[in-house]
């Protein structure tokens, strides 16, 4: 009782603010299942390393004095000292994700690149706000929709708010059927959105799909060498996809190799979710930021299928311009919920599903576009 009460009387309310902060994460994650793979263990990692002298932080052993604990050894080992945990999780990401929607339908690359418009808008938003070049730099990739490589970005431009920056880019993706509507409809009519489109699966061979991420890897280490780790894994892993040789493999990375990392991740990040370096007025601008520039995403993809259209005899749903955000394939089936919803039997989720799949390269070339031009500068 002396030691409970000893541990109640050494908390900050900058802990309580932690504990009901993880609460929040692991009710988002079990109530309304928003990414409860990793707001779960988020959540619980933040109590977790919240508590007063806790063992996951820093442990003391007979003979030896004090070590580092558990959480503070994975996050040095596998985030900080290499950032393997999240380039890892990209071989799984890659043998989950089918390109042949893409690859039937190229026009759809020119979508993905335009929904990153929200991550430099965010980064000269965060930047005139007062935050320095690499964490500005860090903060805009939020808005690549794509938890791990927020994560690798602020990791290897040494951002001092990687847990402000993990807990917002996740908590986006998972908010995205909620903040996708509101801005497609900030920038459309309702006769834009019940346009319909055709769908002709163009024929995709075998050769074309083994070649795809071969190509791929080799033209994006050419132009933005700082992603190939990224791109190269997410590239390796569809190869074992779609290789057809090694499907125990590919199903591996899909499954088993995805669910550990993403475990892994999701408790490791914890550490950046301490009191002293989270509640704090910087987190709360972040959070703003992010949500801007998810918003901004969807803008830019929806106003740059707009633009199209101006050349077009046949009308593009501009919907399918906010599909090219990187969260997939959440994000497509927002646009299509949403054109059915504006019209019954409107079906544009294959045009949505090749833009999202496209998103969800230019999400990770943009975050070596972005490594390139920091470390230059800086």
């Amino acid at each position: 009782m002396e030691y409970l009460l000893e541990g109640i009387m050494n908390v900050t309310w900058q802990q309580l603010v932690m504990y009901g902060v993880g609460i929040l994460l692991i009710w988002l994650a079990v109530k309304k299942e928003y990414e409860p793979s990793l707001l779960l263990p988020m959540g619980f990692g933040a109590i977790l390393v919240n508590l007063p002298a806790s063992g996951v932080i820093n442990q003391v052993m007979s003979g030896v004095g004090e070590v580092n604990g558990v959480i503070q050894w994975l996050f040095e080992v596998g985030i900080e000292a290499s950032e393997v945990m999240p380039v890892l999780l990209f071989i799984g990401i890659g043998a989950m994700i089918d390109f042949g929607p893409l690859l039937s339908q190229p026009v759809m690359f020119l979508f993905g690149a335009a929904a990153q418009f929200g991550i430099f808008f965010a980064i000269c938003a965060a930047t005139l706000m007062g935050f320095d070049l690499k964490d500005a730099a860090s903060i805009g990739i939020i808005g690549a929709a794509d938890g791990p490589t927020s994560i690798l970005v602020s990791q290897i431009l040494h951002s001092k708010y990687v847990g402000a920056i993990a807990v917002a880019a996740y908590s986006y993706m998972a908010l995205v059927p909620i903040v996708q509507p509101f801005a497609i409809k900030l920038v459309t009519t309702k006769k834009e959105r019940t346009i319909h489109m055709e769908y002709q699966p163009g024929s995709v061979s075998k050769t074309m799909r083994i070649a795809f991420p071969i190509v791929t890897t080799i033209i994006v280490g050419f132009i933005a060498p700082a992603s190939v780790a990224l791109v190269g894994f997410l590239m390796f892993g569809n190869l074992l996809r779609e290789c057809g040789v090694l499907k125990t493999l590919s199903d591996t990375a899909q499954n088993e190799l995805a669910n550990l990392i993403t475990l892994l991740l999701g408790i490791t990040i914890s550490f950046s979710m301490r009191a002293e370096a989270f509640v704090n007025v910087d987190t709360i601008m972040i959070m703003a930021i992010g949500l801007l520039a998810f918003v901004f995403d969807t803008i830019g993809g929806v106003v740059f299928a707009k633009f199209i259209n101006l050349f077009r005899k046949k009308k593009i749903n501009p919907m399918i311009g906010a599909a090219g955000i990187s969260a997939f394939p959440m994000s497509s089936r927002v646009v299509q919920k949403l054109a059915a919803q504006e019209e019954p039997g409107n079906i544009i989720l294959m045009h949505a599903a090749g833009a999202n799949v496209s998103g969800q390269i230019a999400s990770v070339i943009a975050g070596g576009i972005v490594i390139n031009l920091v470390t230059r500068f800086l």
